[in-house]
């Protein structure tokens, strides 16, 4: 196989996330294939920290054993539910009786999350509060991505105050800004980082809001044309949903799509004006767009179940995600930097204006 470029771009969604973990472990096998940036938010933050951090450490082969080993420790740390700091941290948020909490956990742990934040805020803890991805990221085997080895890696999140995307790179993307990335605001204290134009702290929330991912980041024309998606969040599902719970995971959906639907249009609009060879001249990237995905495993699930990290979900999302890639590879390798492998006028197909 000849030597390929790509960019990635690796959306959040919780424990989906591991979906993503399946992915990448597939892709580091192939040595052909070589990956110049990562834009990542929430749980893509998180994946595209530890991709970048082993990548960075060693060259060819080495970076690639290294780059799993971080992914495969991350996810280890979310899954170990007997002792995980992340669950710790959850079950500490209220005094509930062992016995009430195992019998709300018996019919619908998420469930019991789900409605405990909406009680309890994480500004509710006082001197006990702590967010737990700190201690994660910085005990990755391979921690150092704030560095301009490697990949570069782009953490997008979202400013409390001004309700807009920030997106941290090079020296500025912590571990301190990728948890700024995954900060769902009903688990976890906004996180305060400073602004170096202007001096002050500015608080950020999940990046998910603004940029799921963050896409324009990779339009530079000094990184390679193809992108490709890593999805978590389905974006087709069918039937109406019609219970309180079901209307509520498709809200989810949808709203963390978003960004990622109107970047796609925006993308589909700019090749529209390419084939019309009306950007002569123009300093205009054609980017070429790819997806991995897998929206019948995503449909069976739930967005609740992106709070509740199993040892079984986890591992099933990323066996789903090895074998998404494998099929995208096994499709469409020869396709990349020669061509798109998502047909965007039939993504849009029917979401015009009606009249």
């Amino acid at each position: 196989m000849d030597e390929k470029h790509i960019n990635l771009a690796l959306q959040g969604g919780g424990a989906h996330g591991a979906f993503s973990w399946g992915v990448l472990d597939r892709l580091l096998e192939e040595d052909w294939l070589t990956i110049h940036a990562i834009s990542g938010t929430s749980a893509g933050a998180l994946n595209g920290a530890a991709l970048k951090a082993g990548l960075s450490r060693h060259q060819g082969l080495p970076g690639r054993r290294a780059a799993r080993q971080n992914l495969d420790y991350l996810w280890a740390q979310v899954g170990q539910i007997s002792d995980n700091r992340v669950v710790r941290w959850m079950h500490s948020l209220v005094p509930t009786p062992r016995g009430m909490e195992r019998l709300a956990e018996l019919f619908s742990p998420a469930a019991w999350l789900d409605n405990l934040t909406r009680i309890f805020s994480p500004y509710d803890y006082g001197p006990f509060y702590v967010n737990p991805l700190g201690s994660v990221l910085r005990e990755l085997p391979y921690p150092d991505f704030s560095n301009t080895r490697g990949p570069q890696l782009f953490v997008a999140a979202t400013n409390v105050r001004t309700g807009r995307i920030r997106v941290f790179t090079n020296a500025a993307a912590t571990p301190d800004a990728v948890m700024a990335s995954a900060c769902l605001p009903n688990l976890f204290r906004a996180v305060e980082i400073p602004d170096p134009d202007t001096g002050q702290m500015e608080a950020f929330w999940d990046g998910g809001f603004t940029g799921n991912p963050a896409m324009f980041p990779l339009y530079d024309q000094r990184l390679p044309r193809d992108i490709v998606i890593v999805n978590i969040n389905p974006l087709l599902r069918d039937g109406i949903p019609r219970t309180p719970v079901e209307i509520a995971d498709r809200v989810n959906e949808v709203s963390f799509n978003a960004s990622l639907m109107s970047d796609l249009r925006a993308i589909n609009f700019v090749k529209r004006l390419f084939a019309e060879d009306r950007l002569q001249n123009r300093a205009m990237k054609n980017p070429l767009v790819h997806m991995i995905l897998d929206d019948v495993l995503m449909n069976d699930l739930n967005a609740r179940s992106k709070l509740t990290p199993a040892p079984g979900l986890l591992a099933r999302m990323k066996l789903a995600g090895q074998t998404a890639a494998d099929t995208f590879l096994r499709d469409h390798a020869d396709a990349l930097n020669k061509r798109d492998t998502v047909d965007l006028p039939a993504l849009f197909a029917g979401s015009g204006i009606i009249g």
